[in-house]
């Protein structure tokens, strides 16, 4: 298998790196970083392209997953009372605007 083929990863992982690297994108991180990283990171989770079926291999480990999820749960938490209050606010506004549109 030459250098950067993806065909023995899973579709799942597939999608997860596309994520990834979309999000590092939105974080102003060039195309190509954001792909190396996106697949560095599904290659430490599952160790590499994974064979199809219901449980085999094993287990992914979702630490920089986690991790990721907390950077940003500090930096929310990081911001003042009344900051988060006022997203808070307009976040329920905007609900109650577009509810209408639910209804439908």
């Amino acid at each position: 298998m030459p250098q950067g083929d993806k065909s023995s990863y899973t579709e799942k992982q597939k999608r997860k790196a596309q994520h990834i690297e979309d999000s590092y994108e939105s974080r102003g991180v060039s195309e190509k970083e954001a792909e190396k990283r996106a697949w560095a990171t599904v290659n430490k989770e599952s160790g590499g392209g994974n064979k199809s079926g219901s449980g085999r291999g094993q287990a992914d480990n979702h630490a920089s997953s986690k991790k990721g999820g907390e950077k940003g749960g500090e930096a929310s938490a990081a911001r003042p009372a009344a900051a988060r209050s006022a997203s808070a606010k307009k976040a329920a506004a905007t609900r109650k605007k577009n509810e209408h549109h639910a209804a439908h």
